[in-house]
């Protein structure tokens, strides 16, 4: 297997893993509540990255009082704000309709910067952005559709404008992080800020259900710490562009996930909106290649 394969295989089982937490939140819901759940996900995380970071020899840079505060309200909304409001979601909507929302993050993270540091859209974004919102629409609005809910839906949504959020904040770093330290760091700020709200929520008053704790322990080690080797091992192995590509897999695998595991029902509305996102993801990922490879010909 070439190098460049051992990739693609990588790429696509990072994206399996992130295609997967939709389920793990669909049940961490129905047991345990969001702050709760997202800090024990980051206390069980942050020990094995720290580990990690060990027996690779990583360290931390120093950072300026500037980054610290850019790191704090990275893992506000990315870390803690993502999880529980997926969480919070996916106790009123499907985890199918949430998969096909989280799908859009390419495109949303890229509309937020043109709304944020003014960038000049290309004709191609606008048309993924308009393809991107009727994928959302056809699950949005079918309150018809099994499991689905509007105020679910939009949770969902406000989500991916959350992890959206801390890919434009990653950029405005002044100090450069390698990944596994910034995953690191991202776990033990989100624990914090989560377990403070999280006193709040009382969840052993309530009972917790096994099958959320293990859900939750899956998110943490699978999806958060093995997602990242597999990210990044692959990244590593093929061209950005090529990376970029294996994101639209993520809706697929949570639809197909939702379906198998959780037995929920895919319609056509699902079907369609699956079908407009990974249009949007592809077209936009290609349009990007395109302008690389022109760039590179000046």
């Amino acid at each position: 297997m070439s190098r460049q394969v051992q990739g693609y295989v990588y790429l696509a089982l990072a994206m399996l893993t992130v295609g997967s937490t939709v389920v793990a939140s669909k049940l961490i819901a129905s047991g345990l509540p969001p702050f709760s759940a997202t800090a024990l996900r980051f206390a069980i995380a942050f020990p094995v990255l720290l580990l990690l970071m060990w027996a690779t020899g990583a360290r931390l840079p120093r950072f300026s009082r500037h980054d610290r505060l850019i790191l704090i309200i990275q893992a506000g909304a990315g870390s803690v704000g993502y999880t529980t409001l997926l969480i919070s979601g996916l106790s009123l909507t499907s985890a199918a309709d949430a998969g096909v929302i989280i799908g859009t993050l390419p495109v949303v993270s890229a509309a937020i910067s043109i709304l944020l540091l003014r960038e000049r859209p290309q004709r191609a974004l606008l048309l993924a952005v308009a393809l991107a919102t009727s994928g959302v629409l056809s699950i949005a609005f079918t309150p018809d559709a099994a499991g689905g809910s509007l105020a679910g839906n939009a949770l969902i949504f406000l989500a991916v404008v959350c992890e959206g959020l801390f890919i434009l904040l990653n950029k405005r770093l002044k100090t450069e992080i390698a990944p596994l330290a910034l995953s690191t760091l991202m776990a033990g700020i989100g624990f914090i800020v989560a377990a403070i709200p999280a006193i709040f929520e009382e969840p052993f008053a309530h009972g917790i259900s096994t099958s959320a704790l293990d859900a939750v322990v899956y998110y943490a080690l699978v999806p958060t710490v093995g997602g990242f080797l597999l990210w990044y091992a692959g990244a590593e192995r093929v061209s950005g562009t090529e990376a970029a590509l294996f994101t639209a897999l993520a809706p697929v695998s949570a639809v197909t996930l939702a379906f198998a595991i959780l037995g929920e029902p895919v319609g056509l509305n699902q079907i369609a909106g699956i079908a407009c996102v990974l249009a949007a993801v592809l077209g936009l990922a290609f349009a990007e290649s395109r302008r690389m490879k022109l760039a590179g010909g000046r």
